[in-house]
């Protein structure tokens, strides 16, 4: 069984959609993000980045204790090579998807998640002008990007439908909180739509669709709490003994 480690983020429906794909069992676990259960010491020990997602197989393939994983990419390759699907056998074709998942692990995600938190903060922290055009304006490339990779060919690598397609849509899907317009870029939307119909990937989408934090009931200074230990964080100490350097 694999217990996936799981938020309602892009970040999350990545693997959602890969694991609905495919049609193997699995477990959410709820990592509710919103509390700061990423950074409870029994996820640290499989995620010691306090991000979900993470995924840990109780029957990975070699036969022994389980195994985890983190980064979403990570997992998403992981997850290819158990089930021997939606990723290429032959050297090419796997390099092919593999570049295009770093491509999103280290551009589109990461710079449209700071799209959306500048575009969200408004100028309540002073004028965001500046970072909101910034990660607008590269968002767009991104979106270029996509549109001429599909202007002749149907999925992101090629013929076949890949991990590489699935890794990007769900930082599609808000589209327009990023400040796009996809009709922009109708090679990009023939695919959007295409992907947005398939059976796996709806039902990846809707994943922990009923999770929720009401943060209403919520007084100031949780709230004020709650903002101090997700925002802004820096290193986390390493423990005082026990090291190589004792």
């Amino acid at each position: 069984m694999l217990d996936l480690h799981y938020w309602p983020t892009p970040n999350g429906k990545k693997v959602t959609i890969q694991l609905e794909e495919c049609g193997i069992p699995y477990n959410i676990v709820q990592c509710n993000i919103g509390k700061g259960d990423q950074f409870d010491s029994s996820f640290l020990d499989i995620c010691p980045n306090n991000r979900m997602p993470a995924l840990v197989d109780h029957e990975p393939k070699d036969g022994g204790e389980p195994i985890s994983v983190f980064e979403s990419g990570a997992i998403m390759l992981y997850i290819a090579e158990k089930t021997g699907q939606f990723m290429p056998e032959d050297i090419r074709g796997r390099y092919e998807v593999t570049q295009w998942l770093i491509w999103q692990m280290a551009n589109q995600g990461p710079k449209t998640g700071e799209c959306g938190h500048f575009r969200r903060l408004g100028d309540s922290q002073g004028d965001q002008s500046y970072a909101v055009t910034r990660f607008t304006d590269e968002v767009n490339r991104f979106y270029g990007v996509l549109n001429n990779r599909l202007y002749n060919q149907p999925y992101i690598c090629g013929d076949e439908y890949t991990i590489a397609d699935m890794i990007c849509y769900p930082w599609t899907v808000n589209w327009q909180g990023q400040g796009q317009d996809i009709n922009e870029f109708k090679y990009f939307k023939r695919w959007f739509d295409e992907l947005s119909d398939r059976p796996g990937v709806k039902k990846g989408m809707a994943v922990g669709s009923e999770f929720a934090n009401d943060y209403s009931k919520m007084s100031e200074d949780d709230l004020a709490a709650l903002r101090n230990m997700l925002y802004n964080q820096r290193a986390r100490p390493a423990p005082d003994t026990g090291g190589l350097l004792d």
